[in-house]
C-alpha cells in the first residue's frame, strides 16, 4: 500500500485528489496538509511513501517544505512529488532541487496522476528526460551555469571516466537501456552506475543527476543525445 500525503491550500483540490487515490486498490491519502509547515509535521508524524505537493502555500511554501522533509532523517524514506500549474513553471528547477522527485501539471488526468505515483514511489523519475531537458535549458542562464559548474567541481569528488560517461548521457536524456546499448554494458550495470552517482553526487533520484550533468559542464543547453 502506497500512502500519500496531500499538501495544498484549496480544500476542493485536496478533495479531488483524494477521491481519485482512494479508488485505487494500491494506494490511500493517509493526511492532508494546507501549508508548508503542515506538511512536515504530518510527514514527521505519519511517514508517508510519498508527498503530493503543492507550490504556493501559506506558512512554509512547497519548495521549502519539500528541502525540509528530504532533509529530516525521520522522512528518510518519503517521496516529493510536486504537484503545480503551467504558470509556476519557474519554480520547477528550483524544487527539484530542493529534492522533489519531480512534477506534475493540474491538469493532469487522475489516471496519469495515480500512474505517476507508482512511478515515483518505485524509484523511477518522472520527468521526461526531454521534459526536463527543456526545464533546465530555460532556467540555465550563461551566468548561473558558469557558476552552477565551478561549485559542482568543489564540492564533489572526482568521477571514475566510466561514471562520467554515464552522467553525460542521463544528462542527455537516455534510459538505462539506452545508455546499455550505447556503452556495450548491460542495464544492471548501468543502474549500479547510477546508484552510485546519486551517493557521490548526493541527490535523489534521476531528475536531480540529469541537473547535476548541467551543473558539471558535462552537458550543455540544446546539446544533441546523439552527439
Amino acid at each position: 500500500m502506497i500512502n500519500v500525503l496531500i499538501a495544498d491550500d484549496q480544500p476542493l483540490i485536496r478533495s479531488a485528489v483524494k477521491a481519485l487515490i482512494d479508488l485505487e486498490a494500491d494506494m490511500h491519502v493517509i493526511a492532508e496538509a494546507a501549508s508548508g509547515e503542515e506538511a512536515l509535521a504530518l510527514c514527521q508524524q505519519h511517514h508517508p511513501d510519498l508527498v503530493l505537493m503543492d507550490i504556493r502555500m501559506p506558512h512554509g511554501d512547497g519548495i521549502w517544505a519539500t528541502r525540509e522533509i528530504v532533509n529530516d532523517q525521520t522522512c528518510a524514506a518519503t517521496k516529493v512529488l510536486i504537484l503545480t500549474t503551467f504558470e509556476e513553471e519557474e519554480y520547477i528547477f528550483e524544487a527539484l532541487r530542493a529534492g522533489a522527485s519531480g512534477f506534475l501539471g493540474k491538469g493532469t488526468d487522475g489516471r496519469q496522476l495515480t500512474q505517476s505515483i507508482r512511478s515515483v514511489h518505485t524509484g523511477d523519475s518522472l520527468l521526461s528526460p526531454l521534459a526536463t531537458r527543456k526545464i533546465i535549458e530555460r532556467f540555465m542562464t550563461a551566468e548561473s551555469f558558469e557558476k552552477s559548474t565551478a561549485e559542482f567541481s568543489l564540492r564533489h569528488p572526482v568521477l571514475t571516466d566510466r561514471e562520467t560517461e554515464i552522467l553525460t548521457l542521463v544528462g542527455l536524456g537516455l534510459n538505462n537501456h539506452a545508455i546499455a546499448e550505447r556503452l556495450f554494458i548491460s542495464p544492471l550495470t548501468v543502474k549500479t552506475h547510477i546508484n552510485r552517482l546519486m551517493t557521490k553526487c548526493e541527490v535523489h533520484d534521476r531528475s536531480q543527476l540529469v541537473i547535476e550533468a548541467y551543473e558539471s559542464g558535462l552537458v550543455s543547453p540544446g546539446q544533441n543525445p546523439r552527439a
